[in-house]
């Protein structure tokens, strides 16, 4: 029904944001992929999917066009929730989820929270031709960059041993080290756990 809303970012964290278009506020779900393209922004354009249920109508938006044909396969996979999905979306980008579908691991795709090794290994069968047909999208395969530098290993290698998951600090420190790759490890570290 709604193809995508544009307008002033009113509030984004995490989890969601509220976007004011035509004098109206629109509260959207959104991954943390989406949020790392906008928490800066004034204004944005989300592609939304639109969600009817008995007891609630739930937009959730998404910063490519990319992330939200990801999020429609996921969904379409019985047993997988428009939650879970985002929860998957939040924890890999598409082209790390895509290569995870591809070589079929199920035992990395199941660290996502709330996720089972049944509902990942079905993920992995139902979506493993389509996510071939899925175009990759630079911008948001973007978080996916390798990073050669010591300070970088370092960085991650203190925040784990500090107790933070691996990848969601992996995720923060590439992008930082993708904006400013002098950054020092302290300076690295102490950005980081601000982010996390």
């Amino acid at each position: 029904m709604y193809e995508y809303i544009t307008g002033k970012v009113d509030e984004v964290a995490p989890a969601y944001a509220v976007i004011e278009a035509g004098g109206i506020g629109y509260f959207i779900n959104i991954s943390l992929q989406t949020y790392s393209e906008i928490e800066h922004s004034e204004s944005a354009k989300l592609y939304l999917h639109y969600v009817v249920r008995e007891d609630a109508q739930i937009l959730y938006g998404f910063a490519t066009k990319a992330e939200r044909e990801l999020f429609r396969l996921l969904i379409g996979v019985s047993g997988v929730g428009g939650n879970t999905a985002r929860m998957i979306q939040s924890t890999y980008s598409p082209a790390e989820l895509r290569n995870i579908i591809g070589t079929g691991n199920a035992v990395l795709l199941k660290n996502v929270k709330g996720l089972g090794l049944k509902t990942a290994q079905k993920i992995i069968v139902e979506l493993s031709g389509k996510m071939v047909e899925l175009k990759g999208d630079d911008k948001v395969a973007g978080a996916a960059i390798s990073v050669d530098n010591e300070a970088f290993d370092e960085a991650l290698s203190a925040l784990v041993m500090l107790g933070f998951q691996k990848t969601a600090s992996e995720k923060v420190l590439k992008k930082m080290f993708k904006e400013n790759p002098d950054l020092r490890v302290e300076e690295a570290i102490r950005l980081a756990l601000k982010q996390l």
